[in-house]
């Protein structure tokens, strides 16, 4: 199979264990500083969040089992949730419908059109790194599109210090299936840098977590 479809089999398997890497159970264990360290950055990039305030009707990109979504609930007037996986979807819908503010769109995120000007937010996190080099700027073509004027954008997504020369990685699941998956390792001067966009980036204090916030360019 393709690159993009052996990816999306993979996070459309992975979904019943997505949340075990979040809360670093089972296999994704930590030892107990790296395990402080780890939900201490997460802490720090939902502060970003809240300081950025997602508010108003906001667009979620890749929204998974919605760990972010349930934060962006916090702020937003209504998200739509868009991810590629019924499977994904169904636990984004048992984790946040109660609040009555999320509609659900399952569609391939590398074909899908957003409505225009539709949001005064973009939100995505841990999708980016997964955008092979060829899709980028129509993503964010969609980015722009989906925004309406003074609207803005956030993202979250792995950080390392330095990119590595593959961008793709073996991912197994915890039933020993593999799978390659693109994985890009941003760094700040490279989101600053994005032409048609003044983004500003940071990175968490241990350095687990780049985030970034901005709009597109005048």
């Amino acid at each position: 199979m393709d690159q993009l479809t052996e990816q999306r089999e993979y996070y459309r398997h992975r979904a019943g264990e997505y949340d075990q890497w979040w809360q670093r159970q089972g296999r994704y264990a930590l030892d107990e500083q790296a395990r402080q360290h780890w939900f201490a950055d997460i802490a720090e990039a939902e502060r970003a969040l809240e300081s950025f305030g997602p508010a108003g009707d906001v667009l979620e990109f890749a929204a998974g089992t919605g760990w972010w979504t349930e934060r962006l609930t916090a702020h937003a007037t209504r998200i739509t949730a868009v991810d590629a996986h019924t499977e994904t979807l169904d636990l984004n819908r048992a984790r946040t419908a109660h609040t009555g503010k999320v509609s659900y769109v399952q569609a391939d995120i590398f074909t899908w059109t957003p409505p225009a000007a539709a949001f005064d937010v973009v939100f995505f996190s841990y999708w980016l790194s997964h955008i092979p080099e060829e899709h980028l700027d129509r993503f964010w073509q969609q980015v722009a599109t989906a925004l309406r004027p003074g609207g803005r954008v956030f993202l979250l997504d792995s950080y390392r210090p330095a990119r590595i020369a593959d961008d793709r990685q073996q991912r197994t699941l915890n039933d020993g299936r593999a799978y390659q998956v693109i994985k890009r390792y941003w760094q700040p001067t490279e989101l600053e840098a994005l032409p048609g966009w003044h983004l500003s980036a940071g990175i968490t204090t241990h350095g687990a977590v780049i985030h970034a916030h901005g709009e597109p360019a005048p």
